[in-house]
């Protein structure tokens, strides 16, 4: 098991509640559920970065500026 190391967050009453309620509902401790939904948070923000990243350089690669992809999203949208 990796060394562990204490926080101190702080959370608006209401949330508290609501993470505790969660957290009751699963079956698990407060901490195990705050570690879950970090661990949830860093790997959706690495998976985003990479996608960006690759739509970023097909954009590059074909010569896109951002002007042509807001148009292309009008376009789409109907706007």
């Amino acid at each position: 098991m990796l060394p562990i190391a204490t926080v101190n967050v702080s959370f608006p009453r209401q949330l508290l509640k609501d993470i505790d309620r969660v957290a009751s509902d699963e079956a698990r401790t407060r901490s195990e559920l705050l570690r879950e939904a970090t661990r949830m948070y860093i790997e959706r923000k690495r998976r985003l970065k990479g996608l960006f990243g690759f739509w970023r350089a097909t954009a590059k690669k074909r010569g896109l500026k951002p002007s042509d992809i807001e148009q292309a999203v009008r376009r789409v949208r109907g706007k």
